[in-house]
């Protein structure tokens, strides 16, 4: 084990209250594309696309390239989701708060999770909030010639009723883009003894700034493939490689202190 593998493995092991920040890097080892990669989302098309703005005008488009890039229900955890679920199992992760829609963390057995930038599993009408699993919306595209306009609702214009995924796009506000929301995610990230970043750049505001509000002295460690805005400052571990793989290697290292501690 490396010396910054072995750092991060006393960091951890000796943390009790870890908060998690997760990005599109931990998704990629389950096959789901990033966005801002060279074969990232973007490269398919431009951001404009995933704007809100682009959703009321064109929503049959919109959808048409959601379900194809946005939406992965085969996709299954990889080892860094299930071993994040076992840790706070253990008491030792409190929450992780990420900027994926995919659910993965859910599905790896995570609870605590913040989804910051919403989800893919629902979509809902703007006008009267009525639910849609987005299964029904995959069965209601090739059937119905308005499958996002909502069934319930009678508001006079038909924008109005319009069914969006529960993803936050650009010029869009989510629930935890609220100051009751930011302030939630502030008192955890203060509440931290240990900051562990995970595939993210941490270049897109505002998730980027929360690691600024950790406590004097609490750790940060980073596993990312790429560099990020943080990489210099002090009390700041960089690990450059897989998040499965590193994760892995930490755990089993913890899973050895314990035996021999318990001995």
């Amino acid at each position: 084990m490396d010396s910054s593998l072995e750092i991060c493995t006393n960091l951890i092991g000796r943390a009790k209250n870890i908060v998690v920040l997760t990005g599109a890097g931990i998704s990629t080892e389950s096959g789901i594309k990033d966005f801002r990669s060279k074969t990232g989302v973007y490269q398919i098309a431009p951001e404009y696309i995933l704007s809100l703005d682009f959703f009321y005008r064109n929503p049959a488009k919109f959808y048409q390239f959601a379900m194809e890039h946005l939406y992965h229900p085969d996709a299954i955890p990889n080892k860094g989701h299930e071993i994040l679920a076992k840790w706070e199992d253990q008491g030792k992760v409190q929450h992780i708060i990420t900027q994926n829609i995919d659910g993965l963390h859910q599905k790896g057995g995570s609870k605590n999770v913040i989804e910051f930038h919403g989800t893919m599993k629902t979509a809902s009408c703007l006008h009267c909030g009525k639910v849609y699993p987005t299964e029904e919306m995959v069965s209601r595209i090739p059937t119905m010639e308005g499958f996002y306009v909502c069934s319930y609702c009678k508001t006079k214009r038909e924008r109005d009723r319009y069914i969006k995924p529960e993803v936050v796009l650009f010029g869009d506000t989510g629930e935890w883009f609220s100051f009751e929301g930011f302030n939630t995610i502030i008192q955890l990230i203060d509440q931290a003894d240990c900051i562990l970043v995970l595939g993210t750049s941490l270049k897109v505001t505002p998730f980027s700034t929360f690691p600024q509000y950790r406590r004097q002295g609490v750790p940060l460690i980073i596993i990312n493939i790429g560099d990020t805005p943080y990489d210099h400052e002090k009390g700041v571990y960089i690990i450059n490689d897989s998040i499965g793989e590193s994760l892995t290697q930490i755990d089993r290292k913890l899973s050895i202190s314990v035996d021999v501690f318990e001995r």
